[in-house]
């Protein structure tokens, strides 16, 4: 496979074929970041997409699951979209689902027509990066929604019967605050009931836009235990059936299982490491490299699972 920048995506789609459609994000612009902003964002041509396609098959694959990259791919023009679906088809009529990542405002601006011939070419799930569950954190990392878009964005998906998993974020809110946006994502996660929520603990590299908010003291970084303590939280607020899988960078700590059915066990997890982590420590979240690299060969941490 030809691909450019590092392999961006969630861990549910580890065993999926992942076919680049596009370089980088269409979207580039969360303060937090720092996936693509090293890639100058163009869309693939359809010669290439059409060549990857027929190379997998010729070597005998037939895959059940397909992910489309890089970040934001379901932001592409409908048309474009609509064309690179019918040549999966063409070429893959046995697979069940074509899943790729989305924003709440890509969503928005399709068509309930659009969505339904989309829902029909086989999409089936979209990963939305929900970050908090409060509006003014979400204008601070310059996420172009609000809860009440966000509201309205996943309920047209349900309407057509497609699924939306949640990616999340402890720490997002900063220092003080990881009760109050614990809260908030439990009531908006609850009503709108994904099928998976990843929660990625805030790593900040000292180039993301964010880390000018850190210097001039208008965003505090929350520590390593507060993440863990915010987490605890979410966790026993949740209720709806969901599949949850927690990542931390800084320490060796995932949580995953089943909600409600695991949360017992999975409180009694974050309890332990809890207890184990300092109080005050606040880690060199600026320093550059991400500590998880050295633990996945230098991959990006969606890809380790």
């Amino acid at each position: 496979m030809e691909y450019e920048g590092q392999i961006c995506r969630a861990p549910m789609e580890r065993s999926s074929f992942m076919l680049p459609i596009m370089v980088g994000c269409s979207y580039n612009r969360c303060r937090f970041c720092n996936l693509f902003r090293h890639l100058k964002y163009r869309e693939l041509p359809f010669e290439q997409i059409e060549a990857e396609l027929a190379r997998v098959k010729n070597v005998g694959g037939n895959p059940r699951r397909i992910f489309l990259g890089d970040g934001n791919a379901f932001a592409q023009k409908s048309e474009r979209l609509m064309r690179i679906l019918e040549m999966i088809r063409k070429y893959f009529p046995d697979c069940e689902e074509i899943n790729m990542d989305a924003t709440v405002t890509s969503i928005l601006k399709r068509s309930d027509a659009e969505l339904e011939a989309f829902y029909k070419l086989g999409v089936r799930h979209l990963y939305l990066g929900i970050e908090s569950g409060l509006d003014d954190v979400l204008a601070l990392m310059e996420k172009d929604h609000d809860q009440g878009q966000a509201y309205e964005a996943i309920e047209r998906l349900h309407r057509i019967g497609m699924i939306y998993d949640a990616h999340i974020m402890t720490g997002v809110a900063g220092r003080g605050r990881g009760t109050e946006n614990a809260c908030a994502l439990a009531e908006f996660l609850n009503r709108t009931k994904p099928a998976h929520v990843v929660n990625f603990s805030m790593f900040l590299h000292k180039e993301v836009p964010l880390y000018q908010n850190i210097l001039d003291g208008s965003f505090v970084p929350a520590s390593e235990r507060e993440n863990l303590e915010e987490e605890r939280c979410l966790i026993e607020l949740l209720n709806a059936d969901i599949l949850y899988d927690g990542f931390h960078d800084f320490i060796e700590f995932r949580v995953r299982g089943r909600l409600p059915k695991d949360k017992e066990k999975m409180l009694a997890r974050l309890d332990k490491v809890i207890e184990e982590t300092p109080e005050t420590e606040v880690y060199s979240y600026v320093q550059g490299e991400c500590p998880a690299l050295e633990r996945c060969g230098g991959g990006s941490v969606w890809q380790c699972s």
